[in-house]
């Protein structure tokens, strides 16, 4: 006989399950309706309620989780700064789980923390995945999720963002309004939303100003820095070299200063480059880098204040999206 759980209750009702265990536990979110839905099902069903994982609830660890799928971009770095200083003042630690962009690691993480072992996880997504149980997991545990940067649409929680799209077409303009005619675009992550949402912001962007796009120039870096070195090196030697550079991610403009560097080519002469990026350094880069900024210590805190929130009052998640503003910072590497 199948296995009676709040996960097989959702799928049974077409639910979500924080949906089903909000209405079991009667949240003041759910509708009378659909708590008589779930009840009924719940009771012709024969569901019991699993003790082990209540009584684990009811006791504090003091201790949260973030999860993050890389520590090399100074992003996460900030992130994890905002969220520590939330943290600390509450008197909670802090546990950092990193999964390298590898969703098989993000799914044992969020397994391992099904025991107890922490009161709520702050995560940014290591990939866009259909199979998403190990976070409705957490959440049939009553382990509160908060999704920051690279979220999950389908989870109805709290979703702390910045606009990518307008941030890319504000980057894109920038490199026209210099004078930029032909603009190649450098991303990574091609399936997930922030990444659809930048090239997209990049393409259209190039269609306002009647500028065409050069399939060629849009390139697929894999985070690796000897492949994207081969890549981004054969991009600058093309025939069609392009005169502008639009970088999702920083990795790849501090792997065009190397190439550039050694191909004897000068920034911005040659070519002008932007990139999303929160480097310190960014301004003592030769030529220094025009960037686009990410609040990335106020995401963090953002996150942190939606979980901790959570935590004191337990009256459930609601399914928020809090957008914030990233800042275009204009340096010689676009003049």
């Amino acid at each position: 006989m199948e296995e009676v759980n709040i996960k097989s209750l959702a799928k049974k009702l077409n639910l979500s399950i924080s949906t089903v265990s909000r209405a079991l536990s009667d949240s003041y979110e759910i509708g009378a309706e659909t708590k008589q839905r779930v009840r009924q099902l719940a009771k012709e069903l024969n569901y019991q309620p699993n003790p082990f994982a209540s009584s684990l609830r009811k006791r504090k660890s003091n201790t949260i989780a973030v999860i993050i799928p890389e520590i090399a971009n100074n992003f996460f770095t900030l992130v994890i700064k905002g969220i520590e200083d939330i943290a600390q003042a509450q008197e909670y630690h802090v546990l950092i789980y990193i999964t390298h962009e590898n969703s098989a690691r993000e799914i044992a993480y969020c397994n391992h923390l099904l025991n107890g072992r922490v009161d709520g996880v702050l995560m940014s997504m290591s990939g866009e995945m259909d199979d998403i149980d190990h976070i409705n997991s957490l959440i049939e545990h009553h382990v509160p999720v908060v999704f920051f940067d690279r979220i999950c649409e389908q989870i109805s929680t709290v979703k702390i963002i910045t606009d990518d799209y307008e941030s890319a077409f504000t980057g894109t303009e920038h490199l026209i309004a210099k004078g930029c005619r032909s603009i190649a675009y450098l991303g990574i992550l091609k399936t997930h939303s922030i990444s659809k949402n930048r090239l997209h912001g990049y393409q259209d962007a190039m269609k306002k100003n009647n500028i065409a796009i050069d399939k060629q120039h849009i390139v697929s870096c894999s985070g690796d820095i000897d492949q994207d070195y081969q890549v981004i090196k054969a991009l600058l030697t093309s025939a069609h070299r392009p005169t502008g550079i639009f970088a999702a991610v920083e990795h790849a403009a501090l792997v065009c200063y190397e190439v550039a560097a050694d191909l004897g080519l000068k920034i911005p002469q040659d070519f002008k480059i932007i990139s999303f990026s929160n480097l310190r350094t960014a301004s003592l880069l030769n030529p220094p880098l025009s960037t686009i900024t990410q609040p990335a210590y106020h995401i963090g805190q953002e996150a942190a204040k939606a979980l901790f929130g959570e935590l004191k009052n337990r009256n459930g998640i609601e399914n928020t999206k809090i957008t914030l503003r990233s800042s275009l910072i204009e340096r010689e590497s676009t003049a």
